[in-house]
């Protein structure tokens, strides 16, 4: 089958393996003129003219019309002179069948009537009498050449067949490739997020129970050390549970891909989750392995910063929300909330954060009144990826972004994520 199913044209060592097949052919021709009679017994000439129709069959696959020519210029005399008819079949049906086999079906109809002519011709001047023999002869050659045509088709057809399983392969190589790295911007867009927010609370509370230990140590306010350092325990613990599930899903990933040879980009905490949801858990999770963030997880974002000195006003009209877009609009509100925080400059800061359903969307705005864009998205000057991650997190859903300075004063982050049209909810 690998023969058969092989290109003629492009197949290695043709020329020897053609030569032995020549070879092959002339043994075949060598019997057939010692026990079959057919016509006169070959003398020195006739032996000569069969000897040359088979030595052009070693380049039959190069230059097979050529080949062809050369064997039928042969022959072709042989049968003129009325020698052993049967002999030379086998090497001119050879001929025929390799062009047919490596030429289009146009040039082996043109060839089918060109050697159709003169054979006919010929066998009316040798043997007017035998009609039978004249329509045995064409039948020959006539099946050699669909036979011919026949394993060309089917050769094209298994090299299809081979070509698109290839391109398979390649697409699904490329499809893995392409969640693989899908999978590591989420894991790095989560761990911004988380550490981003997480670091920042913590800087902001650890400055507030130096202030309260510096400021006045005579008049210690135990309350509010012991409130700062409790909110810096539960943003650790907060920090190390996510930390924990980004871990396990990056594991999880790296198995399936060393096992199965795919990521498993679909690797989710619970039942239903989609597309990296393991690496989404919500902030009140301190195991590590609550449920996608969303909208209810808002509050704790909320408390969190008020426990930093923000003064955060939340106004919620949202319900209905899927998981996807709940999870965007949590974490686009949460980096807004650390920038906020980190860059505000101002004790009494506030920090409005406003969510809706409007118009086949649900509407994000978080506004500050603090120092406005000088440095937001940077860390100590340097640039960071917190717009950018805000902005990721917005096309991730269909939808868009805005951050710029606000109306007056401060900074303003405005997001719309498309909703479902089953999960409008007109206002």
């Amino acid at each position: 089958m690998a023969v058969i199913n092989r290109d003629p044209l492009t197949a290695p060592h043709r020329t020897r393996n053609d030569a032995f097949l020549a070879a092959g052919v002339a043994v075949v021709a060598v019997l057939l003129a010692l026990l079959v009679v057919d016509g006169r017994p070959l003398d020195p000439r006739g032996w000569a003219l069969l000897a040359g129709a088979h030595v052009p069959l070693v380049w039959r696959r190069g230059r097979p019309l050529l080949v062809l020519l050369a064997v039928a210029a042969c022959a072709s005399p042989y049968h003129a002179l009325d020698y052993n008819h049967a002999v030379p079949i086998p090497a001119t049906l050879l001929a025929l069948y390799t062009v047919a086999a490596t030429g289009t079906v146009r040039r082996t109809l043109l060839t089918a009537v060109v050697v159709l002519g003169p054979t006919l011709i010929i066998n009316s001047f040798t043997n007017p009498d035998g009609a039978l023999e004249l329509l045995r002869t064409s039948g020959w050659i006539i099946a050699v050449l669909f036979l011919g045509v026949d394993a060309r088709f089917y050769r094209q057809y298994v090299a299809s067949i081979v070509e698109r399983a290839e391109r398979a392969e390649r697409t699904r190589e490329e499809e893995a490739r392409r969640r693989v790295a899908e999978e590591r911007l989420r894991i790095a867009r989560d761990l911004h997020d988380l550490l981003a927010h997480s670091i920042t609370l913590i800087g902001v509370q650890t400055s507030v129970a130096a202030h309260v230990l510096t400021v006045d140590p005579e008049r210690l306010d135990r309350k509010a050390v012991a409130q700062a350092l409790d909110g810096i325990a539960e943003t650790c613990r907060t920090a190390r549970g996510e930390l924990r599930t980004t871990l396990e899903v990056l594991r999880a990933n790296e198995l399936s891909v060393s096992v199965g040879g795919e990521p498993a980009a679909e690797s989710g905490s619970g039942p239903g989750a989609g597309p990296g949801s393991g690496l989404r858990s919500g902030l009140g999770s301190g195991d590590g392995r609550g449920p996608l963030p969303g909208l209810d997880g808002l509050t704790a974002l909320a408390e969190a910063a008020r426990t930093a000195g923000a003064k955060v006003e939340l106004d919620v009209h949202a319900d209905g929300v899927p998981p996807s877009v709940g999870a965007a609009a949590y974490r686009i509100v949460q980096e807004a909330l650390t920038n906020a925080v980190r860059h505000g400059g101002r004790d009494d800061l506030t920090v409005r954060v406003g969510l809706r359903t409007a118009e086949g969307a649900l509407r994000v705005r978080v506004t500050d009144d603090g120092a406005g864009p000088r440095g937001t998205g940077t860390i100590d000057g340097t640039p960071g990826f917190g717009l950018v991650g805000m902005r990721e997190r917005a096309r991730s859903v269909g939808g868009t972004l805005d951050a710029g300075p606000g109306p007056a004063v401060g900074f303003e982050v405005t997001a719309a994520l498309p909703l479902p049209p089953h999960q409008e909810e007109p206002r």
